[in-house]
């Protein structure tokens, strides 16, 4: 399967269609992360009186369907065009943010979130699955690595553009910019986008994309309510054992289907395996500690959402130069040596962000971030093409989608346990403090669950107390995010070592053998199913 001539021609116009369309889905994560303390104030001040959980799936609502999805969307592009599956994504999603602007309670900002999430899981692995077909060679490599610069930038953009918008308008307003990036979007993809598929047309694996979706849900929402039913409640319990037997059932059934959602073939690649390992682990990582530092910044430094966003802007930009670079890193070192050293990077830029209190400094903060953004630029170009590269052109789709799918999971999955080890630590913390104290009667559950209610709270008391109270949040909100920063460190080490170990330094096989490998082994499946 070659590259289509004319697309060839305009390829460097498509990427930056691509790229553009791209934006608009790392926009609204970083925009929306720097909302979330807003979001978490009182209804009388412009929020939405929202909890630490409900704060939790707004970000997740959107992330577990774009998971979920992914794979059946990056199937649907595969099959019917890869242009329209993009198309259909960018409408959805604009109808999505613009219901998300106009949600008026948390319950609905997480279920308009949720539909954002169906139209960004068609958006991103087409984009992808695009670069992939029309570059070749080491531009290929060069591009998806302009491809992840881009969503470097867009995570600078979000937090300035969101910090100003909630600094000038109302909190709706980081939904309502999403509309003429999709209006764009769309003009220009009609114009030079190419309308590329794999020409088998598979069918559609309806029953693997349900237990896919049930699974991930089920999983990620335990994780969630966690801290307040309990780790060990029946509940939690429960929800864990669903979803280990509804994600066990989906392997099974993609091992034994003629036509899998998931090829599980794909994993006996160790360049593949151990890239989207990596690319998991990342993304768990920065997800969980973004969710952590723009609550640190606002409510324990006190910074306003746009003075947040600028102090975020460093590490952003630094993973915008990185990215680009690591392709020509990679030409010279390997990928073994880039991507574990760039895994290794954040875990040691994780654990010294364990030194951070309540009174540090934005001087000490600001090569913290850095470190992390070099790291994170390192890792994740070099992953993106490892995984897009051990993979016939023909799953260009589908292959994008689970590289797409390793990254949303690790960024629900880092959410909700670093967001849950963060809830369970500072309740813990904030409960024995207030033991005694003169809380209110009725406010002290709150109070244990949002940092942003303890500070309204102790503004309410005023004096002494609403000052000891106001501390005491802050201090049990900072030691919570020192255990969530480790839990990063670990995974983003752990998988430093998997890269070092597995990850090959180049690719082993050419595209043509790719090719053919894949067309033998289906063939063989379809046989073995066909057999009585």
């Amino acid at each position: 399967m070659g590259v289509d001539e004319k697309a060839h021609e305009r390829r460097w116009w498509i990427l930056a269609v691509l790229c553009f369309s791209l934006l608009i889905i790392v926009l609204d994560n970083s925009i929306l992360n720097v909302a979330v303390p807003t979001l978490a104030k009182p209804r009388s001040q412009g929020g939405l009186d929202a909890s630490n959980s409900q704060l939790q799936w707004m970000i997740d609502s959107y992330t577990l369907v774009f998971a979920g999805l992914l794979l059946t969307a990056g199937a649907l592009g595969d099959r019917f065009g890869r242009r329209g599956a993009l198309q259909v994504g960018m409408v959805i999603f604009g109808i999505g943010s613009v219901a998300s602007a106009l949600a008026n309670s948390a319950g609905q900002l997480i279920a308009t979130r949720a539909l954002m999430g169906i139209g960004g899981a068609f958006i991103m692995p087409a984009t992808l699955s695009l670069i992939t077909s029309v570059f070749e060679g080491k531009e290929r490599g060069r591009a998806i690595a302009i491809w992840a610069g881009v969503a470097g930038l867009a995570v600078a953009i979000g937090p300035l553009t969101g910090g100003f918008l909630l600094e000038h308008f109302y909190w709706g307003s980081i939904f309502l910019v999403n509309v003429p990036i999709v209006v764009i979007g769309l003009s220009a993809g009609l114009l030079i986008m190419p309308t590329s598929k794999d020409p088998t047309a598979p069918k559609l694996d309806l029953v693997g994309a349900g237990l896919s979706i049930a699974g991930l849900v089920t999983l990620v929402y335990a994780l969630i309510e966690a801290p307040d039913s309990g780790w060990g409640s029946s509940t939690t319990l429960g929800a864990f054992a669903i979803a280990a037997v509804v994600l066990a059932a989906f392997f099974l059934w993609e091992r034994r289907s003629s036509h899998p959602m998931l090829d599980l073939n794909f994993f006996k690649n160790p360049r593949f395996t151990a890239a989207s390992a990596g690319i998991s682990l990342i993304f768990f990582a920065m997800f969980g500690t973004i969710f952590l530092l723009t609550q640190y910044l606002q409510f324990v430094l006190d910074y306003s959402p746009l003075e947040a966003g600028i102090r975020l802007l460093p590490m952003a930009l630094t993973m915008m130069i990185v990215a680009p670079l690591s392709a020509r890193i990679v030409e010279r070192i390997g990928t073994k040596v880039v991507v574990a050293s760039g895994l290794a990077i954040v875990s040691v830029s994780l654990a010294l962000m364990t030194q951070l209190e309540a009174t540090t400094g934005y001087e000490n903060i600001f090569w913290r971030l850095m470190l992390m953004a070099i790291g994170m630029g390192l890792t994740m170009a070099p992953a993106t093409e490892s995984i897009m590269g051990s993979l016939p052109l023909a799953k260009a789709g589908v292959g994008s989608a689970v590289n797409d799918t390793t990254r949303q999971v690790g960024g629900a999955l880092g959410v909700a346990i670093i967001g849950s080890v963060l809830s369970s630590s500072y309740g813990s913390r904030v409960d024995d403090a207030i033991a005694g104290q003169p809380v209110p009667p009725g406010v002290a559950d709150s109070v244990k669950d949002s940092l942003g209610f303890a500070l309204e709270t102790a503004t309410r008391l005023g004096g002494p107390a609403g000052e000891a109270l106001a501390n005491t949040a802050r201090t049990a909100f900072v030691d919570g995010m020192h255990y969530g920063l480790l839990v990063g460190a670990a995974a983003t080490l752990v998988g430093a070592i998997v890269a070092f170990l597995w990850l090959p330094a180049h690719a082993p096989r050419r595209p043509e053998a790719l090719e053919a490998e894949y067309e033998a082994e289906r063939g063989e499946l379809e046989e073995a199913v066909a057999s009585p």
